[in-house]
């Protein structure tokens, strides 16, 4: 039965609570993300107990409510909804790693929408390129394909500033500079800029330095004067920094990450892979894999497409094989495997598309064994594909967001997309024999269900999300 969106985003709000205990609303492809004025207020056991919620993770200040793709983005809006006439209470916490990945994710997680729509079709249309057809629609197509992509400076230098309380508009206006063609007039450092130098890592620094001029002035300037001189000497100040400065060294950096990158798959692609692929779902049980969203970008930006995604991406297909294997064990342990063999059947789908909290938390983290299995399953994936990047084709993902199946039509590379599909084709193939494998052989499955107990009928997702998180 579909989740009624309002139905649960009420059911939500009163245990984390109340509206004047959230600070902030966001959400990812899959999670519901709160920052809350008094964490000590949520109901743990009984939001893990909402129907529809497939998981809780809790960190400091903030609380992230699993609820699934699509689900979560109808339940933010109705969320965002209840709390608007509410006003924020309190400041974030939390220690300053976490404070800085929730902010990059509160900047980055939006753009993915639009990530991920344009590469989709820059994916359409090379192929109708290759294949020499619609050659009429090719040129109207790439420019819809590309157009976001050129100016996505300006769309981080918005977020960038409504994030850290500057006004978003500013930071869009001196992030646009990095990549305005008459930047090519100016010579800093003895070196002659060019437009998009920097990138993204380069507007995000020139809205934070915008946004901290205009904090400086406000206060500072006479009321008469401030809606004349903050913004005219936000945009000046800022824009100066970027151009004699931040350009300079952003461009400098965003070239040592795709080096790096590169050289990292080029020479270490197997053992790169392996480590990649087989830590990537402790970093999405966390959540901090957000913090690998600027990466990402920053290569999309400056290659073309990320390389390190489709190696992420295997962690996915390993848990996927877990999944597969904890369902064969249990299907001769009815009841006891029931309501486990039906979370499966659910959450299999989004896992399949690369979607993997679900089956994080409603089956392989209860278990306990099997999470460590899915996590050698992704380690053998991206061990696959790093080792033909060694051997010099990479493999990349024009855009951010997908994974799993979901990606095939994001690859790119520099071996022709035949090449680089049947790569990621043989890394999703041995990350799911490889988990069904070692889960199969070496999870424990049927001591472990025997160990946690017999969920209630029709609870398995709330069930197996509640032992999860140790309830």
């Amino acid at each position: 039965m579909p989740i009624d969106a309002s139905t649960t985003a009420s059911a939500i709000l009163p245990l984390v609570g109340g509206p004047a205990n959230v600070t902030s609303v966001t959400h990812c492809m899959t999670r519901l993300r709160l920052t809350l004025a008094d964490p000590g207020r949520v109901d743990d056991a009984a939001l893990r107990a909402l129907p529809g919620v497939l998981g809780l993770v809790r960190s400091d200040d903030t609380c992230q409510v699993v609820l699934g793709p699509g689900v979560v983005t109808r339940v933010t809006a109705e969320f965002e909804r209840l709390v608007a006439t509410a006003p924020p209470v309190g400041a974030a916490r939390g220690g300053p790693t976490k404070a800085v990945l929730r902010r990059l994710a509160g900047v980055f997680v939006p753009l993915i929408p639009a990530l991920i729509g344009c590469g989709i079709l820059a994916g359409l249309n090379g192929l109708l390129v290759n294949a020499g057809l619609l050659p009429g629609l090719t040129p109207a197509l790439a420019a819809v394909a590309a157009a976001f992509m050129a100016l996505i400076a300006v769309f981080v230098g918005h977020n960038t500033a409504k994030e850290f309380g500057g006004t978003p508009v500013l930071g869009g206006a001196v992030a646009a500079i990095v990549v305005y063609p008459g930047v090519a007039k100016v010579t800093a450092f003895g070196v002659t800029l060019s437009p998009g130098q920097g990138g993204v890592l380069g507007a995000l620094a020139a809205a934070l330095l915008a946004t901290w001029v205009e904090k400086t002035c406000r206060g500072r300037v006479p009321d008469a004067l401030d809606v004349l001189l903050t913004p005219a000497v936000t945009v000046l100040v800022a824009g100066l920094g970027t151009l004699y400065g931040i350009m300079w060294a952003a461009g400098a950096v965003s070239s040592a990450i795709g080096a790096a990158a590169n050289w990292l798959l080029a020479t270490t692609g197997a053992f790169a892979g392996l480590v990649l692929g087989g830590l990537f779902l402790p970093l999405v049980m966390l959540g901090l894999h957000q913090a690998l969203i600027p990466i990402h970008t920053t290569l999309i930006d400056q290659q073309g497409y990320t390389v390190l995604l489709p190696v992420l991406a295997m962690a996915g297909a390993g848990q996927v094989g877990a999944a597969v294997a904890v369902y064969v064990r249990l299907r001769h342990d009815a009841p006891l495997g029931a309501s486990l063999r039906t979370t499966i059947r659910s959450a299999l789908p989004a896992g399949l598309l690369g979607v993997c909290e679900p089956l994080i938390y409603g089956v392989s983290l209860p278990l306990g064994r099997p999470f460590l299995t899915a996590c050698a399953g992704g380690a053998a994936g991206g061990a696959f594909v790093g080792f033909f990047a060694m051997l010099g084709d990479r493999v990349g993902a024009t855009a951010i967001g997908p994974s799993g199946w979901a990606l095939f039509p994001l690859l790119s590379g520099n071996r022709g997309l035949a090449t680089t599909t049947a790569i990621y084709a043989g890394g999703l193939a041995t990350s799911y024999a490889i988990g069904f494998a070692a889960t199969y052989a070496f999870g424990g499955v049927r001591a472990a269900v025997a160990a946690r107990g017999v969920p209630a009928a029709g609870s398995g997702r709330a069930a197996a999300a509640r032992t999860a998180s140790g309830s």
